[in-house]
């Protein structure tokens, strides 16, 4: 049986750019991650806050900030903590996180949200929420290592 050197080159290339996508996310680790965010909206909102990544016992500054839009109205504070997973370095953590959802708090409630950006970096976040909020929108926050 004789197989084309084409078909062979195809598959070769094929063989080693899994083995490189598998070897890269192999070596990807996590980290922890804290910030607050203020947030003001009605119907369209905006957000901003700071925080700290911890990645191999560094700590690193980080600024948040975003937009959302839809039926959301009312103003908070939330303290966000959670993992940060499949980075191989604090700037992979760098990027724009979306999310779809809806919620409310009145004085005090609860969030968890799971969101990837483009570099792959997954942060899985609990927060606490602080004033009044309601929402059912799209929304996305943009993070930045300082």
């Amino acid at each position: 049986m004789k197989i084309s050197s084409g078909f062979r080159s195809v598959a070769v290339a094929v063989v080693a750019a899994a083995g490189i996508s598998f070897a890269g996310s192999a070596h990807a680790d996590s980290g922890t991650i804290s910030f607050s965010v203020y947030k003001a909206a009605f119907f369209v909102g905006g957000s901003g806050g700071e925080g700290t990544l911890t990645f191999h016992g560094r700590h690193y500054p980080i600024s948040v900030g975003g937009i959302s839009g839809g039926l959301a109205f009312g103003a908070s504070k939330t303290y966000f903590r959670g993992a940060v997973r499949h980075i191989r370095r604090a700037r992979d953590v760098t990027g724009v996180y979306g999310a779809a959802g809806g919620g409310g708090a009145v004085g005090k409630g609860a969030q968890v949200i799971v969101m990837t950006n483009d570099k792959g970096a997954q942060l899985e976040l609990s927060g606490k929420q602080v004033g009044l909020q309601v929402n059912a929108d799209l929304s996305g926050i943009a993070i930045t290592v300082k």
